[in-house]
C-alpha cells in the first residue's frame, strides 16, 4: 500500500492551490493529488469547456497571487473575459511552474476514505481507476477539494423515455455540443449563469431556444455588466473594496479592524438606513443596465431575490454579442412555467403550452456534499459535512437546538436588518416535489441535510479531528475571488496540518456554528442550508485567515488606499513567504 504524508482529492482551483501551498511550505513531505477527471482544472478541465465558456472575471482578477496571467503567455488581452481554454492552459502552467504537475494522478477516483482512530490518525483511501480497478492508499493528512460543481444532479422527467432527443445536465454540454449543429430547436431548463450561457450558445448558432424558468423556483440569477454602480467600478474590485464591504452585515466583519464603523452601519437606525440606500442604488443600477422592461421576454428575467441577500449567484454579462438582443429576437422564447411532461420530440408545460424540441439541457443543480464516502459509518457529523439530521444524536454540533438558538440570537442582535428576510417566491416548491419531475437518488439538492459546520469553512470543529489535524476541506465555499480564496485557504490548511495555528479553544465550536448559521440569514437562497456562498464578505474573510496566521492583513500602504482601493491577487503575492519568514523567526 502506497503511503503519503498528504493526499489532495481534486485538481481544480482549490485543489491545486492547496497542493502548491503544502508543497511549498513543507517540501520534504510526500504529496499526491488524485482527480477523477481526464484533465486537471475542475470546472475548467478540458472535457468541461463547453462552447463559448468564459470567466465572469476580467483579466487580472482571476489568477493566483504570485502567478499572473499575462497576454504574452495566454490567449487573453486586458479588458477581456478569459476563455475557458485559456484558463485550462493557465492552470496547467501553474501546476508545472510549482512542481506539482508530476504529482497529479488523473482518472483516479477516491471512492472512500476510512479514518484511523489512533493518536496519529490518518486515512486509508480506496482509489479506483479504469485500468487497475480498486486499490488502497494511506494518507497521513487528507485535503478534500472536490468542489461545488463536480456532482451534477439530473432528475427524471415524466415521459423522457419517449422523448427521443438528448437530455443532459449543463456539466455535460461539451459532450453534447453536436446539438449546436444538429438541433433545430432545444429546451433550456433553469435560470442560473449556466443556463444563460447555454441560451447564448444555441441562439448564436441559429438554433431555436425555448427557455423554461420554474415558476415555483428561485427565479433568474442576478446579471451585471462588468462595471457596476453609477460610478462604473469594476465589479470584482468593487466587491473587494473595504469601504464597500462595510455595507454587508458580516458576522466575521470585525476581523478587518473597523468594528466601530461596522457597528454604526448595522447597529444604529441611521446606519441601517444608509445600508438599505446603498443596496437600493446597487440593485437599481444593475437592473437599469439590463433594461429588462424593454421587451416581454427580457422582463421575465428580472431577478426575484433582493440584491443584498444574493451571494455567489451574482454573475456577469461576459458575451461578445448582446444577449438581450438575442432574447428579444424570434430565436428565443422565455417561459416562466413548469415542465409537466415530455412526449416524442415535444416538451409540455403545466400551462398547456407545448413545443417541439430536439434536446433538453437541464441546469438542475448540484449535490453539495463531497462525493467521497467517509468511514466509519456516521462519521459525517464529526467531520462537519452535511448529513440527514434524523440519523444522528442531538448532541452533534449541527443538531444542538440550544446552541443554534444562541447563535441566532447573537446574529439578529448584531444585525437587526437580517430579521426582515426576503420572500423571493411565496409559491416556492422543491423541484422534485413538482408534478412531472422526480428522482430515485438518495441525495439530491433538495434532501434535508444539515449545513456545513467547518471551522473557518475549512476544518472540522470536533475534538476527534482537532486532535489528529488530519483532514481539511477546501473549495466548499464560493465567492467572486475564488483564486485568492484558494491561495490563502491553502496556506492556512498547510499551517493547520503543521500544528502552527494554535486553535482548539472552547469557543471554536460556538464560532463554527455562528459563522455557518449566519449564512442562513445573510444569503438564504445561495447559502441557506447548503454551503458557504458570499460576495461582499471575501476581504474580511481573508483578514480572518491572515490574523489566524499571525500576518498583517493591511496591504495597501496607507489608510486611504486601504479603504478605497479594491483588493486583487497582486496584494497577496508574498503571503506565503511572509509566513515562512515568521516561522523562521519563531
Amino acid at each position: 500500500m502506497e503511503d503519503f504524508d498528504c493526499v489532495v482529492v481534486g485538481a481544480g482551483w482549490y485543489g491545486l492551490a492547496a497542493a502548491r501551498q503544502f508543497h511549498y511550505t513543507q517540501p520534504d513531505r510526500s504529496l499526491a493529488i488524485f482527480d477523477a477527471q481526464l484533465s486537471l482544472g475542475g470546472t475548467w478541465a478540458k472535457e468541461r469547456l463547453y462552447p463559448g465558456l468564459k470567466s465572469n472575471n476580467l483579466l487580472g482578477t482571476y489568477e493566483y497571487p504570485g502567478f499572473p496571467m499575462t497576454s504574452d503567455k495566454f490567449d487573453v488581452r486586458p479588458g477581456e473575459h478569459i476563455k475557458g481554454a485559456a484558463l485550462h492552459s493557465y492552470l496547467k502552467a501553474y501546476a508545472e511552474h510549482n512542481g506539482i504537475a508530476e504529482l497529479i494522478r488523473l482518472n483516479h477516483t477516491v471512492v472512500s476514505a476510512e479514518h484511523q482512530n489512533t493518536d496519529e490518525g490518518g486515512w486509508i483511501l480506496t482509489i479506483a481507476t479504469p485500468s487497475k480497478g480498486e486499490r488502497k492508499v494511506f494518507a497521513r493528512q487528507l485535503i478534500i477539494a472536490t468542489g461545488l460543481t463536480s456532482n451534477a444532479f439530473l432528475p427524471h422527467f415524466e415521459g423522457q423515455e419517449e422523448f427521443g432527443g438528448k437530455i443532459f445536465h449543463g456539466k455535460h454540454f461539451q459532450q453534447n455540443s453536436d446539438t449546436l449543429k444538429t438541433a433545430t430547436a432545444v429546451t433550456i431548463f433553469g435560470a442560473t449563469k449556466f443556463a444563460w450561457d447555454a441560451v447564448y450558445a444555441y441562439a448564436t448558432a441559429g438554433v431555436k431556444v425555448n427557455w423554461v424558468i420554474r415558476s415555483s423556483g428561485h427565479g433568474p440569477c442576478w446579471m451585471s455588466k462588468p462595471y457596476a454602480t453609477p460610478l462604473k467600478i469594476w465589479t470584482e474590485k468593487l466587491a473587494n473594496t473595504r469601504f464597500i464591504t462595510w455595507f454587508s452585515p458580516c458576522i466575521w466583519g470585525e476581523a478587518d479592524g473597523y468594528g466601530r464603523i461596522r457597528r454604526f452601519f448595522h447597529g444604529t437606525a441611521i446606519g441601517r438606513f444608509v445600508v438599505d440606500l446603498f443596496w437600493k442604488i446597487f440593485a437599481n443600477d444593475i437592473r437599469g443596465q439590463c433594461n429588462y422592461d424593454a421587451h416581454p421576454d427580457t422582463a421575465k428575467l428580472k431577478p426575484w431575490t433582493e440584491a443584498m441577500f444574493t451571494g455567489d449567484s451574482l454573475s456577469v454579462l461576459n458575451y461578445d454579442q448582446d444577449i438581450f438582443s438575442l432574447i428579444k429576437s424570434d430565436l428565443v422564447n422565455v417561459y416562466v412555467d413548469e415542465i409537466d411532461h415530455l412526449s416524442a420530440g415535444m416538451v409540455h408545460l403545466a400551462s398547456g403550452v407545448a413545443f417541439t424540441s430536439d434536446a433538453l439541457l437541464a441546469n438542475t443543480g448540484w449535490k453539495h456534499v463531497p462525493n467521497v464516502k467517509f468511514l466509519p459509518e456516521r462519521i459525517a457529523a464529526e467531520l462537519g459535512i452535511p448529513y440527514q439530521p434524523a440519523d444522528y444524536a442531538p448532541a452533534q454540533l449541527a443538531n444542538q437546538i440550544s446552541l443554534t438558538e444562541a447563535v441566532d440570537n447573537e446574529i439578529l442582535l448584531r444585525f437587526p436588518r437580517l430579521k426582515r428576510q426576503p420572500v423571493w417566491n411565496v409559491s416556492y416548491k422543491p423541484m422534485i416535489e413538482q408534478k412531472g419531475i422526480s428522482s430515485s437518488e438518495m441525495i439530491t439538492p433538495y434532501t434535508p441535510l444539515t449545513p456545513y459546520m467547518l471551522h473557518r469553512f475549512l476544518v472540522p470543529a470536533s475534538e476527534r479531528f482537532l486532535r489528529t489535524h488530519d483532514i481539511a476541506f477546501t473549495g466548499m465555499l464560493s465567492n467572486l475571488s475564488n483564486a485568492i480564496t484558494a491561495h490563502i485557504c491553502g496556506l492556512w490548511i498547510s499551517a493547520f496540518f503543521a500544528g502552527e495555528l494554535g486553535i482548539g479553544d472552547e469557543r471554536l465550536q460556538y464560532e463554527a456554528v455562528l459563522h455557518n448559521r449566519w449564512g442562513r440569514w445573510r444569503y438564504p437562497t445561495d447559502w441557506g442550508t447548503k454551503r458557504p456562498s458570499f460576495t461582499f464578505d471575501a476581504v474580511p474573510y481573508f483578514d480572518l485567515l491572515q490574523r489566524d496566521l499571525g500576518l498583517n492583513p493591511y496591504r495597501k500602504g496607507g489608510w486611504l488606499a486601504e479603504v478605497t482601493q479594491g483588493y486583487g491577487p497582486d496584494d497577496y503575492q508574498s503571503i506565503e513567504d511572509e509566513w515562512m519568514r515568521k516561522l523562521k523567526r519563531k
